[in-house]
């Protein structure tokens, strides 16, 4: 159970850590960069990359399965 939480909450962080930073840098699109460049650009940052990782531990939580002893509400 502790696990579950402890992936969970590392997956929400580095999920809003990765967001935050891909709305942030909607603002090239104002300095003339286009839809393709922008994609490009995202894919080279870490940021990226913590969103893909976040979103994968927040679903290996979701769906890890319990111990037997352990209570369903």
């Amino acid at each position: 159970m502790a696990l579950k939480i402890f992936l969970f909450l590392l997956g929400f962080a580095l999920m809003v850590l990765g967001l935050s930073t891909l709305i942030l840098y909607i603002n090239l699109f104002g300095f003339g960069y286009n839809f393709k460049e922008y994609i490009c650009y995202i894919i080279k940052l870490p940021e990226f990359y913590y969103l893909i990782i976040g979103f994968v531990l927040l679903n290996v939580s979701i769906l890890l399965k319990g111990d037997k002893n352990e209570k369903h509400i």
